[in-house]
């Protein structure tokens, strides 16, 4: 068996929610103390890991990005955490970057840092690392995900994935009870919940935007029956393909929530409860991969840069210190069903593919 599938095999099989991979994190940082990188456990009091190679050459410093929480589930109505979103596979293969490129002499000038991440799924891992200074020194920096079937197939990668924004918005509406034989005398949380979710959806931003406006819970209970509910818990989401018409989206959706809510007399205490910023990718750092992908591919290989509505917290890092080069590619895998579905599943030929275009890269930037 390779490293790398080595590697996944075991960390598939302890999946950990965010900030909780103890053993992910143990198992990582083990193996790479042993090849002799300098390795930091427990960045900024989280479960992240930074390691270290200094070639003692003047050069850039490059970094590379791997994430390692699993998705919470609830299968056959148990509780449980799943690698769903392959983080498990992405931690494998830049662990097994790490390992090779030490023993193959590859970084002759410069600093390599690899930076395993915690709870990407939380939307707060890569602000945490930021803030625990992984990232002050590093001049380029490079991420990468597995992609599902219909955007790429194994054999082919993505050199640069445009995400989105994201945002959830959750909102407590807060009325008067009353008995609801005498409405009048109350005011209706649900009612105004409703109104706000129907007003959400007439919200105007410019045709030729790409965004969307969806409301994804509605908790409401009077406890009975004939009585008005005095409180109503809705969440939205919010998708947006750059990060100003996130701003505007945000604006317009709360103030639709807020008026709605005051026209039945009732309060919408909103919060923003998540956010990940859309894609900034250099285009330095673009130009790295897809030579690399070539390099790894061929020709055939190399796909046009794709745009996806799912959001990724790996752009915090070009978001919070603007002067990183940042580079997010894809990885073709034929991934079926489809992230995050609990019976996720791709071909692990792909891992061994992974590793060497990010080998690639590292020999073009320290080599």
């Amino acid at each position: 068996m390779s490293i790398v599938l080595e590697h996944y095999r075991y960390l598939h099989t302890i999946p950990e929610l965010g900030f909780q991979e103890f053993q992910t994190a143990d198992y990582i940082a083990n193996q790479l103390e042993a090849v002799g990188y300098n390795v930091t456990r427990g960045v900024n009091g989280t479960t992240g890991i930074v390691a270290e190679l200094d070639s003692a050459i003047p050069g850039p410093v490059l970094a590379l990005r791997a994430d390692m929480d699993a998705l919470g589930h609830i299968i056959n109505g148990e509780h449980c955490a799943r690698h769903t979103c392959g983080h498990d596979a992405h931690a494998s293969v830049v662990l097994t970057v790490a390992q090779e490129v030490i023993r193959e002499g590859s970084v002759k000038k410069g600093r390599l840092k690899i930076l395993f991440q915690p709870a990407e799924e939380l939307a707060t891992g890569a602000i945490a690392m930021v803030e625990g200074g992984a990232i002050d020194d590093v001049e380029i920096l490079l991420g990468f995900h597995l992609r599902p079937v219909e955007e790429c197939v194994l054999g082919e990668a993505i050199p640069a994935m445009h995400y989105s924004a994201s945002s959830t918005l959750e909102v407590t509406f807060h009325g008067k009870p009353a008995h609801g034989a005498r409405p009048h005398l109350g005011i209706n949380a649900l009612e105004a919940a409703a109104y706000a979710v129907m007003a959400v959806k007439a919200v105007p931003l410019p045709p030729h935007l790409t965004w969307s406006a969806k409301a994804t819970r509605f908790l409401c209970d009077a406890g009975v029956t004939n009585s008005i509910p005095d409180k109503a818990i809705v969440c939205w989401d919010l998708r947006a393909a750059h990060n100003d018409t996130m701003d505007m989206l945000k604006e317009k959706v709360t103030c639709a929530i807020e008026h709605s809510a005051a026209a039945f007399g009732a309060i919408a205490d909103v919060k923003l409860m998540k956010f990940i910023p859309a894609a900034e990718i250099h285009q330095d750092a673009t130009a790295l991969i897809s030579e690399a992908i070539v390099d790894v591919l061929g020709s055939a290989g190399l796909t046009p840069p794709k745009s996806t509505v799912g959001g990724e917290d790996f752009f915090f890092y070009p978001r919070l210190r603007p002067n990183v080069k940042a580079g997010f590619w894809g990885l073709g895998t034929n991934l079926e069903p489809g992230l995050h579905h609990p019976d996720m599943h791709f071909d692990l030929k792909s891992l061994a593919v992974g590793v060497r275009i990010f080998k690639r890269c590292i020999e073009k930037t320290l080599g």
